[in-house]
């Protein structure tokens, strides 16, 4: 648990059931060394939720760029609140969310219009990031708001193939 070893990273991991879907959520502080960790957590329990060995990689490559990019944004923008993972196996599929608290400027307040150079530069490795998330999942969505930015995956399972 969080604080429980002087000087150790702050991390948090839990598992929990309802409405017949297991989560495991995992809170890391932004560091890029805690992303490794969020990549093998990832294919454990993707692998336990009954996704293909064949796309585990895909699995662990897409949750490695979706940690790195909030890692990245949080900081960038000097935000030390934890970087957030649900994964959740559903009856079909497998998901996984990688959560950041970076408002979206967009979303409460007006753009000026004119970002700075660090802006610009976050924006490209931002965009950059993303592609190589789509590139390996067929099914994602990129949601920000006022609280932050959610990268959503999924994966279809075992279960999927199997005809009801």
């Amino acid at each position: 648990m969080p604080g429980d070893t002087p000087g150790a990273p702050e991390a948090y991991a839990r598992t929990f059931e309802g409405d017949g879907m297991a989560t495991v959520e995992l809170r890391f502080s932004a560091q890029p060394e805690h992303v490794r960790t969020a990549r093998l957590v990832a294919a454990a329990v993707a692998r336990r939720a009954g996704v293909d060995e064949a796309v585990l990689d895909e699995v662990r490559l897409a949750v490695g760029e979706a940690c790195s990019r909030a890692v990245g944004l949080h900081r960038s923008h000097g935000i030390t609140a934890p970087v957030s993972v649900a994964l959740t196996e559903e009856e079909k599929a497998f998901s996984i969310e990688v959560g950041d608290s970076v408002p979206d400027p967009g979303a409460d307040s007006v753009d000026s219009g004119a970002p700075d150079a660090s802006e610009a530069d976050g924006e490209g490795e931002d965009e950059m990031g993303l592609a190589v998330i789509s590139g390996l999942v067929d099914d994602v969505e990129v949601r920000s708001g006022a609280g932050g930015g959610v990268i959503r995956m999924s994966w279809p399972t075992a279960d999927a193939a199997v005809p009801s």
